[in-house]
């Protein structure tokens, strides 16, 4: 066993949680903080792979901004290429006279054209170039189109907006000891209701000469409350039942300690069920500290105050 620390055996164990049991094949924590997997995907085909509204809908805000402003760039920039390869002739209007200047009107030309402004100076008189600006103002309706559905699909997604405290805590608790982390809801006005918890955790451990991962549910204090306009403080008793009992800063080390946190609950915001998953690892558990209270009574006492500032903040206990 881990650092010569003895599980007891009869411990249930939890093998549904997804990830295998071979120690030699995982590289680093399962999941980030952010509840994303720390999993990379290989092998898969570019068709399978690739997926527009799924990508639009995960990149990152400034990713997705970014997308956003080089697709307007570059796909006037390939109008604009076409345009001068039917002749700058077929554009009446254009008054500059290098081709620089050319260049620029062409380009702004596309743009007026892409988004259907059309000034009125520059304007196609031949064939080819009414049919180029025909088919770029269909493509400016469809690429708006989509722009305004991948936003509204990002801002109407539902989210949990919760916010976790960036340790758990090895704290007194009733005689003994306990595993705590916290967190809370960050945004005003925004409260959970009928929300759970469920605490994972995988420890790495030796059997027949094997180094192997084996997982267990962690038995909260409570793991369920009927709304969350205050922060959560969870609690595991590190009792006969935990499969943490006796474990040290260096058991932690050895074992590979993750603590696998998922909280499920329904937003009256969006009439929806939403989750947030997070995790720990031995590294971001702190032995004898305890959290400080992080809300108050408010100066004239008729209201609460929840100071999300002391999420983190702890006392040596």
């Amino acid at each position: 066993m881990a650092a010569g620390k003895k599980i007891d055996p009869f411990l249930k164990t939890n093998n549904d949680t997804g990830f295998g049991n071979n120690a030699s094949n995982y590289g680093g924590r399962f999941i980030n903080r952010d509840g994303t997997f720390n999993l990379r995907k290989e092998g898969i085909s570019f068709i399978n792979r690739f997926s527009t509204y799924h990508n639009m809908l995960t990149l990152p805000r400034w990713k997705f901004a970014l997308f956003i402003v080089l697709f307007y760039l570059v796909i006037n920039l390939v109008y604009t290429g076409l345009y001068l390869l039917i002749g700058i002739d077929q554009l009446q209007g254009v008054i500059a006279t290098t081709n620089w200047g050319k260049f620029k009107e062409a380009y702004f030309f596309s743009t007026e054209t892409f988004t259907t402004v059309g000034y009125g100076r520059v304007n196609p008189i031949g064939d080819g170039a009414n049919f180029i600006a025909s088919i770029e103002a269909m493509t400016g309706f469809l690429s708006f189109a989509l722009a305004t559905g991948l936003m509204f699909g990002r801002f109407a997604r539902p989210r949990a907006y919760l916010l976790f405290s960036d340790h758990a805590l090895i704290s007194p608790y009733k005689g003994g000891s306990a595993l705590m982390f916290r967190f809370a809801s960050y945004k005003d006005n925004h409260t959970l209701t009928d929300v759970e918890i469920r605490v994972n955790i995988g420890l790495q451990v030796q059997e027949g000469g094997t180094a192997m991962y084996k997982y267990y549910d962690l038995i909260l204090e409570r793991n369920k409350v009927e709304s969350l306009p205050m922060n959560w403080t969870v609690v595991h008793p590190i009792d006969e039942k935990s499969p943490l009992l006796g474990f040290g800063v260096e058991d932690m080390k050895a074992a590979d300690v993750e603590i696998y946190v998922l909280i499920r609950g329904f937003d009256d915001v969006y009439s929806n069920f939403v989750q947030q998953r997070t995790s720990y690892t031995y590294e971001e558990i702190q032995f004898n500290k305890k959290f400080i209270p992080m809300y108050r009574e408010s100066d004239d006492g008729r209201t609460t105050i929840l100071e999300l500032h002391k999420l983190n903040e702890w006392l040596e206990s």
